[in-house]
């Protein structure tokens, strides 16, 4: 398989990975405006690179293979059962700088296994991918601790 396409498509299913956990969060974390807009925006970057590797698979002639409903569905009884009995942003939190710490190690991999090999679009977007987990991870350690929750009660 090609490259570029090899790439695209980890790039296309970290990003559906991405949405999907967040928007199984949105509904079962607790009500806090603040974490609900970060998880909000975090949704809409993992969308935005979801569909620009969409767009870029179709353009070579691939149609991008996303997560597997088991896999969606192993995804969404984790989150249940690690949020069981806590829901509240710091654990939340958490499990989303833990997720995208995993994230982070996978696409770096990936951007050095790849190097040279896939064309400076397909890099870019790799690094965006990369830049946003990284983000993600600054962003969601803001709601860490115990000071977070009694500063937003």
């Amino acid at each position: 398989m090609n490259a570029n396409i090899e790439m695209l498509n980890y790039i296309y299913k970290n990003a559906q990975m991405g949405q999907n956990s967040i928007n199984h969060l949105l509904e079962i974390i607790e009500n806090d405006s603040k974490f609900r807009n970060l998880l909000e925006n975090q949704f809409k970057e993992y969308k935005n690179i979801f569909d620009t590797a969409e767009e870029a698979l179709s353009k070579l002639g691939y149609e991008a293979k996303g997560t597997s409903a088991i896999q969606k569905f192993e995804t969404y009884m984790m989150i249940d059962i690690k949020t069981l009995n806590n829901k509240t942003p710091d654990h939340v939190a958490e499990m989303l700088i833990q997720g995208s710490t995993m994230g982070i190690i996978q696409i770096t991999r990936r951007l050095k296994d790849y190097k040279g090999s896939i064309d400076k679009n397909v890099q870019s977007l790799a690094e965006k991918l990369l830049a946003t987990e990284q983000h993600n991870v600054e962003e969601c350690r803001k709601f860490l601790g115990k000071a977070f929750e009694a500063a937003n009660v």
